[in-house]
């Protein structure tokens, strides 16, 4: 049961992940959150299939997971989501250099932080990550209260739940293991269940404060934006 919790925990995020992604980015032009929720969904993808055929962590999909993992926890779903929600709250546009540099930020994080493997605790790169999860808090506290103020509250209320459970899951990650779950089983589909559901609400509350910044006049509408769909 817990396995077949897990994969369809891992499912569920790939499809979110590639779904809102593509959106983020045909019907909004926003290749930051795109480019990430597409590169979370590619690393969920990657470590289903390692799950599937090998579980070794001596296998090279193992250490591709990995680079993944680091990729996100460190700027990915930090900096790069952060500078990507700014089109909606600040009207903030980065240029091609800064979307290059951002991304480039992260693939030299996920390199470096390789190091830092394994199941003993790394008291150090794991501060850094949860101390960059808390500062993006910070941020997604303040979009909450941005979705609060246009009348959005629903998506307000849902950005504040998804944001403080992704927070448990930083602490649990390396701080709060789980007993008796050697393979973390139990985290996975509590962690990968979470980071879905922050893609997808993360996502609606966009469109929420996009559309109106478009009513208010703050914003225009995007040109060649199709009909959107939950």
């Amino acid at each position: 049961m817990k396995d077949l919790l897990f994969l369809i925990a891992d499912v569920w995020m790939i499809v979110v992940g590639f779904r809102y992604g593509a959106r983020f980015i045909r019907n909004y032009g926003n290749y930051l959150l795109g480019l990430e929720w597409m590169i979370v969904a590619t690393s969920g993808s990657n470590f289903l299939l390692w799950s599937l055929i090998s579980g070794d962590e001596d296998h090279l999909l193992y250490d591709v997971a990995y680079f993944f993992d680091a990729f996100s926890r460190s700027v990915g779903i930090t900096l790069i989501a952060v500078l990507g929600l700014m089109r909606v709250t600040h009207r903030y546009k980065p240029s091609v250099t800064v979307d290059v540099a951002a991304f480039g930020l992260a693939i030299a994080a996920g390199l470096y932080l390789q190091q830092f493997r394994g199941h003993e605790l790394h008291v150090g790169p794991a501060s850094f990550y949860l101390a960059a999860n808390l500062l993006t808090t910070v941020f997604l506290a303040y979009f909450a209260w941005r979705l609060w103020a246009i009348g959005a509250r629903g998506h307000a209320i849902a950005t504040g739940l998804a944001s403080v459970a992704a927070t448990a899951i930083a602490v649990m990650y390396d701080f709060l293991p789980f007993p008796d779950d050697a393979h973390r089983t139990v985290f996975y589909v509590l962690a990968l269940t979470t980071w879905g559901v922050q893609m997808f609400v993360y996502y609606r509350a966009y469109v929420a404060l996009h559309d109106h910044n478009v009513a208010t006049g703050l914003e225009k509408a995007e040109p060649a934006r199709k009909a959107v769909r939950a």
